[in-house]
Order: C-alpha cells, then sequence, then structure tokens
C-alpha cells in the first residue's frame, strides 16, 4: 500500500481493512463487508488514481447493500465532478436512510453546484438546528469544507467560525483553507506552521504552508517549504508542482524544467505542466525544444480549454524567435474564437511583425490596437514595451515621455520600463529620477523588470538608495 499522507488512509485501521479485502480479491472468495468500509476502500483507489476499480468497489458496494448511504453518495459526487446534474439527484434519490448526515450534504451539494447558493445555506441551516451540540462542530467543518471546495469563499468563512472548539488540528488545517481561499495568505500560513509544528511529517500541512508562501510571492520560502514535502514523498505531483512554479518565479528555468519534468512523469495529460517546460526552455534559448513540450500540450488541451490561449501565445513567441512569422501568426489565429482581449492580440500581431524587420505592418496593427482601445494607457503601454524588447530604445525613450503626459497621475504601470529605458541609453539623471517614481509607484512591475541590475536579496524600498550611492561613488 501506497503512502498517501491522508490521516485516515495511512493508518493502522485502514491498512487492515484494505488488505483484508485484497486478499479475498486474490482469493476468488469475496468476504462480506460493510458499506462504509467497501467506500472508504474505493475512496483510497480513487485517491491514487485508479478510478477504475474504484468504480468496480462501489458497484460491489451496491449490489450487496441497496440504498446504502456511502456508496451512492461517492455516485452522487462522481456525478457533479462530471457535471451531470440529473444523474446525481438520481443517485440521491435512492438514499434509504434521508435523515444521515451525509444525504444532507449530497443534497446541499447539488444545490451549491446548480448555484443555488442561498438555498442551499437555509436547507443546512434548518438540518443544524437539529443536531445534538456535541456533534455540531463536525457538521460545521463539513459544511465549510463543502463550501470551499466550490470556492463560495464568504459562506466557508461564516460555517468556519461557527466552529466552538479552535484549539483542535482539524479546526486550524480548514480555517487555514478557508483563509487561503479568501486572500489571507499570511494567515493561512501561520496556521499551517502551527500544524507542522505538532505533526512536522505531514506532507499535506508543508504543501498548503508552501501554497501560501508562493501566493505571498515569498518563493523562496515555497521552495524551502516544497523540499521538506518532496523530502517525505518523493513522488508526490503537489509538491513537485510548487517546487516547479517557486522555481520559475525565482527565473530559475534550468531547476524549475527539472521539477516541471518529474511532475509530467506523474501526470501525463497534464497541459500545465508541459506548457511550462515549453516556457522554461523558450527562456533558455532552447526554442526547438520548447516548441515540442507546446506542441504536446496543445494536443493534451483538447480536453481542456484552460490554458489554451497561453500555450497558443508561447508557440506564438517561439516561433517568431524561430524567424517563422507565419506560424506565428497562425497561431495567434486560435486564439480567435477564445475568451481572452483581442485587442492583445493586436498589439502581439505587431509585436511578431516588429521582430521579424515587418515594421510598417507592425506599426499597423498597433494603430488599430490603439483604435479600437480608445487609446486606452494599458494598450499604449504594451506598445511602447513592444518597441522596447525590439530595440528601438530612441523612438522608446520619446513615447514613454509623452506617455506620461498624457495618463492620470494614478496610473502606475510603466515607470520601471522607463527606469530600463533610460538605463540603456546612458541618461543616468533620469534613470534615478524613474527609478524613484518607480519603486514609490510599483514595487512589483520593478522587481520584476529591474531586479537584474541589483543584489539578488535586495529589497526593491533599497533600489533607489543603492543607486544613487553607486553613482556617487564612481563621481568620486
Amino acid at each position: 500500500m501506497q503512502k498517501t499522507g491522508d490521516e485516515y488512509f495511512d493508518s493502522k485501521e485502514f491498512r487492515d481493512i484494505l488488505a483484508q479485502y485484497e486478499e479475498s480479491a486474490k482469493s476468488d472468495h469475496p468476504i462480506f463487508m460493510d458499506a462504509d468500509d467497501l467506500t472508504d476502500i474505493a475512496d483510497y483507489y480513487n485517491f491514487t488514481g485508479n478510478a477504475e476499480k474504484a468504480d468496480q468497489i462501489i458497484d460491489m458496494a451496491l449490489e450487496l447493500h441497496p440504498g446504502a448511504v456511502s456508496p451512492l453518495v461517492f455516485k452522487a459526487r462522481e456525478a457533479l465532478q462530471n457535471e451531470d446534474i440529473e444523474k446525481a439527484k438520481d443517485y440521491a434519490d435512492q438514499i434509504i436512510d434521508k435523515d444521515d448526515p451525509d444525504y444532507v450534504y449530497t443534497i446541499a451539494e447539488i444545490m451549491v453546484a446548480q448555484d443555488q447558493i442561498e438555498e442551499a445555506d437555509t436547507y443546512l441551516r434548518r438540518y443544524a438546528s437539529t443536531i445534538p451540540p456535541d456533534e455540531y462542530d463536525n457538521f460545521a467543518a463539513d459544511v465549510t469544507n463543502l463550501y470551499v471546495d466550490y470556492g463560495v469563499n464568504d459562506k466557508a468563512y461564516e460555517w468556519g467560525m461557527r466552529i466552538t472548539d479552535t484549539s483542535t488540528a482539524e479546526f486550524k488545517e480548514i480555517i487555514g483553507r478557508v483563509m487561503f481561499a479568501i486572500g489571507d495568505f499570511k494567515e493561512s500560513g501561520r496556521l499551517f506552521n502551527e500544524l507542522i509544528d505538532q505533526d512536522p511529517y505531514s506532507k499535506n500541512y508543508w504543501n498548503a504552508l508552501a501554497s501560501s508562501q508562493f501566493m505571498e510571492e515569498d518563493y523562496h520560502a515555497a521552495v524551502s517549504s516544497s523540499e521538506y514535502a518532496i523530502a517525505i514523498d518523493p513522488n508526490d505531483a503537489d509538491s513537485l508542482l510548487t517546487k516547479a512554479n517557486g522555481l520559475y518565479r525565482l527565473n530559475n528555468f534550468q531547476e524549475a524544467l527539472k521539477y516541471y519534468r518529474r511532475y509530467n512523469e506523474l501526470e501525463p495529460l497534464d497541459e500545465f505542466g508541459e506548457l511550462h517546460q515549453g516556457i522554461c526552455l523558450m527562456n533558455l534559448n532552447r526554442n526547438e525544444e520548447a516548441l515540442e513540450h507546446l506542441q504536446k500540450a496543445l494536443e493534451i488541451s483538447t480536453s481542456s480549454k484552460e490554458y489554451l490561449f497561453q500555450i497558443y501565445q508561447e508557440m506564438a513567441f517561439v516561433y517568431s524567435a524561430l524567424k517563422q512569422p507565419e506560424k506565428a501568426l497562425q497561431c495567434i489565429d486560435g486564439t480567435d474564437q477564445l475568451d481572452c482581449d483581442h485587442i492583445d492580440m493586436l498589439v502581439l500581431r505587431g509585436h511578431i511583425l516588429m521582430e521579424n524587420d515587418r515594421t510598417d505592418e507592425a506599426l499597423d496593427f498597433f494603430r488599430e490596437a490603439i483604435i479600437q482601445s480608445r487609446n486606452a494607457p494599458a494598450i499604449m503601454l504594451r506598445i511602447i514595451v513592444s518597441m522596447f524588447d525590439n530595440k528601438y530604445l530612441a523612438t522608446c525613450y520619446a513615447m514613454f515621455r509623452n506617455f506620461f503626459h498624457s495618463v492620470d497621475d494614478d496610473f502606475n504601470d510603466g515607470y520601471a520600463y522607463m527606469a530600463l529605458c533610460c538605463w540603456q541609453l546612458q541618461k543616468t539623471k533620469e534613470f534615478l529620477k524613474y527609478l524613484k517614481e518607480a519603486v514609490r509607484r510599483n514595487p512589483k512591475e520593478t522587481k520584476s523588470t529591474l531586479a537584474h541590475l541589483f543584489p539578488p536579496e535586495m529589497e526593491v524600498k533599497d533600489y533607489y538608495e543603492y543607486m544613487y550611492n553607486r553613482f556617487n561613488d564612481l563621481k568620486k
């Protein structure tokens, strides 16, 4: 039996039940087991990636126990995952014991899946009034998890705050999930740190902490936490992906590539890993290899459209770098029917044409983007950055000067790019001027654009003073 990181599945109690089932299956003399144990075994196989075997066990459970709650709940939730509401309702209707809490959760989940949030909440609160006080916390915890799973974060927070015993590990884990869901990553990380103090060998806690740190943009810490999870389970896909993402954000593309590869070995049908292998290779100037992975990501994405836009965009960049602009433009054509910013795609067309020395055509697309966006500052900025990327530094500098005169004072983007432009044009005084503005207005953009000019561990707030002193030292 493989380690799962799930407390119950890794317990001796469950291992004994699973061993009993597997021994009976090998002997062709299946023993009689109750519906809950069989459903737990099916959940285990589902959790470990053997959905077919899980379904076989659930079918067996229903043959032995028609109308039993747990196998029918399993079937109903499986139907919900497949977005088959009517089938889910049918399975729920077959449950004999309509007073069982799991039946109640399932009916509520069906309502939530249909976006009937208030109806579901009224139903759950009505049922909660019938629960004995000593069972209330468990009920509130299960409802909280239901809402977190469906992204109904306000309701998740409300029900989480109804749990009375706040000292338990279960409470801290649930509230940690809720805090993450509502965007309080600092508090989420604090709670998972406390849980790690109690159980330092839980890969789930380390992964949750790493995710909170990643969302706080503390990528070094996220990588470190994911390494603890990997040490506990070297083949945990979530841990490998978190480390890969952290390394990617740190621009350590060579190491990130290794971990995206390891992740895809475990999850070969996940286009996210293939896409990011392609992006890493592109950043390493290994464009032919990058294209192979992006094409594979495109093939996989036929069943999931989530990353299709980004795949087409990155393929366009690769083909452009390979001096194949027509293929690059064909990739952008692939976004025409997607739900994305099509004015941005006009800018990208212009960028690719300019990169391939087709300047007049590029300018036509830039003009069209400006017209369609009605001079939107964000589009103007993208065009100027494209000019910068294509080494039109003097033009870029002049455009930036006009740009900052035309935008409202509360528009805070672009100053870091202007600082970099001045740096490359050796306009020291203006570089310092725009660096100071960039640090004040947009630290995130400043770090992503200018970090290569500074010591790796330096905080953005110290960038201006560092450069000011550096230039003054040179004058002495």
